[in-house]
């Protein structure tokens, strides 16, 4: 079923038009009555195609790990304003993962706040959103909205225990920073209790501990 549905999504458009040139010619030799389905078809597939876009197969690519086919898939959505606003959110947001990857940060950005705008359909896809801008914010030097941003996205709630305890890692990062020795305790003591599987953030938790048992208090 998940096989015969990925393939309806991926050619739609091909089994509209097709669809709909065989409801011409059903059209102009039997007339309308005897085409009205092929018309039916046609007018789903079409607009299913541009209102709702492949969101399912770029997510299915991104889950794989496979970002070159995500990028295939979303750069084949020829008209994203098109998209109905909460599949136009969730396409900025793969857009903004993707550029992450890329490592091109601006244009992560871009996308990203572009999906918060929009709002998200699923609200730990929105404190997701928003850690990834704290994120970002962090590594251009602006702590003051990295904080604002983080302590949004822990409030909207996030999708796991791993981005929650990035979360927290990085709020503990930005209190050093600040200076509130406490509070980066705290912060830090939240995110190794959450007990994170990812080989990045336990990295850096193993790092932030280093220097945390260094500091009084």
């Amino acid at each position: 079923m998940t096989k015969f549905l990925n393939f309806l999504i991926k050619y739609r458009l091909h089994i509209g038009i097709l669809s709909l040139l065989a409801a011409i010619y059903v059209n102009i030799q039997a007339g309308f009555w005897p085409s009205f389905v092929l018309y039916l078809i046609a007018a789903i597939m079409i607009v299913g195609h541009f209102l709702f876009g492949p969101m399912r197969l770029i997510q299915g690519y991104m889950e794989d790990g496979d970002v070159e086919g995500a990028k295939k898939v979303i750069n084949s959505i020829w008209f994203p304003g098109l998209l109905i606003k909460p599949v136009r959110s969730v396409y900025y947001t793969l857009k903004g993962n993707l550029a992450m990857v890329d490592q091109d940060f601006d244009t992560a950005e871009k996308h990203m706040r572009k999906s918060l705008n929009l709002g998200s359909p699923v609200k730990e896809a929105e404190g997701a959103n928003k850690l990834q801008l704290g994120m970002l914010s962090m590594q251009k030097g602006n702590f003051r909205e990295a904080e604002g941003f983080i302590r949004q996205a822990i409030r909207a709630g996030l999708p796991d225990k791993e981005n929650e305890s990035a979360a927290y890692l990085q709020l503990s990062s930005i209190m050093v920073n600040k200076r509130e020795f406490r509070a980066a305790k705290e912060y830090f003591r939240k995110a190794k209790a959450l007990k994170p599987t990812t080989p990045q953030i336990r990295d850096q938790l193993k790092q932030m501990e280093k220097y945390i048992t260094r500091i009084p208090g």
